[in-house]
């Protein structure tokens, strides 16, 4: 088979690969679409290897269809040859097939397409860790989304609304702004104009400060913001693009009973992954057949052209996820 490889100048090919071998506890997805993420990116510049035991190419999310299923995966589940799913990878995407352990499957929503299904398994499965188990959000609390034009905010503001939550996000472009209005959130702010800390100082004197906080940025602003939060609330760390180092008032942590969390889902065990998988299938996916939550899609390209679409993805052009069709 094909899959995308990485030079050692860092540029991608589309190349020659072994065939997976399937073990008897996963089956074999003969692979139509795969979704971008930041971790693509952060593994294609050596900083984020894969776990061990998967491919060495990238790719966390894709969609396609059962071609084979090892012993113990036709005894422990109900999949069957030619059934359509999406999937969670530890890493291999780019390519044309993937071994997938059993309970890393899901089905594919009754009303998504096969691209719109490979934007699922990771961003939705992240969303749902870091919302509902690190964040523990409940109806009426306010989140707070740093970057609200990427791809994981196009997921993670309409589930926590669907879920009755408030959301402050933040953008760096009045264009930007416009572009994310459809996902709803109560309160987007420009921050090459706003000052995000006095933003949330006024929410929090006005009685309306942040519960939960799902930071990708870091950086200075991150210990400027954590002093206006409501009490007992979560700051999660899921990435710092924007740096890996701030200040922070410990008097502040420890008076206000502010928890901070460092979340990433790659990590995770799969017996983890699989409880949260379960989870967005019970939960969540009757919200995405009623189109309450949905994956939001910027750009559709070939898998042939992977380095063109994570140049989206380098420049921050996207608003949403974008896809590698491979079949």
């Amino acid at each position: 088979m094909k899959a995308i490889l990485i030079n050692k100048d860092k540029t991608l090919r589309w190349d020659e690969v072994s065939d997976p071998k399937i073990k008897a506890d996963e089956v074999l997805v003969e692979i139509h679409a795969a979704a971008l993420n930041r971790a693509d990116l952060m593994q294609r510049e050596g900083d984020y290897p894969p776990p061990e035991g998967c491919p060495e190419w990238m790719g966390l999310e894709i969609a396609g269809v059962i071609i084979e299923i090892g012993i113990e995966a036709k005894e422990k589940s109900d999949w069957k040859v030619g059934d359509s799913v999406c999937a969670l990878l530890g890493g291999g995407g780019y390519a044309e097939y993937a071994a997938v352990r059993y309970d890393m499957l899901m089905p594919i929503p009754k009303n998504c397409s096969m691209v719109e299904a490979a934007a699922i398994p990771e961003a939705f499965a992240t969303a749902y860790l870091n919302l509902f188990i690190e964040g523990n959000i409940r109806s009426g609390d306010t989140l707070l989304m740093n970057a609200g034009a990427s791809g994981l905010a196009s997921v993670i503001i309409p589930m926590a609304k669907a879920f009755g939550a408030r959301v402050i996000t933040t953008v760096r472009s009045d264009e930007k702004a416009s572009s994310i209005k459809h996902l709803k959130a109560d309160v987007i702010v420009n921050t090459s104009k706003e000052d995000i800390s006095e933003i949330l100082r006024k929410e929090l004197a006005n009685g309306q400060g942040v519960d939960v906080a799902i930071d990708c940025l870091g950086g200075e602003s991150m210990g400027n913001c954590i002093n206006y939060l409501k009490y007992g609330a979560r700051w999660i760390m899921i990435a710092a693009l924007a740096g890996t180092k701030t200040e922070i008032d410990l008097k502040n942590i420890y008076i206000r009973n502010i928890r901070i969390i460092g979340s990433t889902l790659r990590s995770k065990a799969p017996e983890v992954k699989a409880k949260i998988l379960a989870g967005i299938v019970r939960d969540i996916y009757p919200k995405i057949e009623t189109g309450e939550v949905k994956p939001t899609i910027y750009k559709v390209l070939p898998i042939t052209e992977a380095e063109a679409a994570q140049d989206i993805l380098y420049r921050g052009e996207n608003v949403g996820k974008v896809v590698l069709k491979v079949k």
